[in-house]
């Protein structure tokens, strides 16, 4: 009785999952498809800004697109969303940097911080590769 009903919240969970990772792909794509749309209706061309938020979209789709495939969040994706994101709001900062040194310069080290982070994962994961555990293999 355990076992069927352990199959049955199994396939619950894995359909929500499917159905949440759809909709996470699809609210982004369509995010970013109505965004190419206000950037081509209202400027003549696309600022900085612009490009960096369209990254955003970008690696969020990508990380959909990888946790999809694999079941595993991919840390360092959200790590360069982050990154993408600060460089965004710090592009923002740098048109009157007098009056914003402060922040820029916190922006600066987080960014170093997340970059530093972002080496780290990948080193260790190079060095330590991810094995198959039991309940993976089916």
């Amino acid at each position: 009785m355990l076992s069927y009903l352990d199959r049955i919240g199994e396939l619950l969970v894995s359909v929500f999952h499917r159905l949440a990772l759809f909709g996470i792909g699809a609210a982004t794509a369509w995010s970013a498809g109505l965004y190419m749309l206000e950037i081509a209706a209202a400027k003549d061309r696309a600022s900085i800004q612009d490009l960096l938020l369209l990254f955003v979209y970008l690696e969020l789709g990508a990380m959909v697109g990888i946790y999809f495939r694999t079941n595993r969040m991919p840390v360092r994706f959200l790590i360069y969303i982050a990154i993408t994101a600060l460089t965004r709001h710090m592009v923002d900062l740098v048109v009157d940097v007098s009056n914003h040194i402060d922040e820029i310069a916190i922006i600066g080290g987080t960014t170093l911080i997340l970059a530093a982070s972002v080496y780290t994962i990948r080193k260790a994961s190079h060095e330590f590769p991810n094995r198959p555990r039991e309940s993976d293999i089916e």
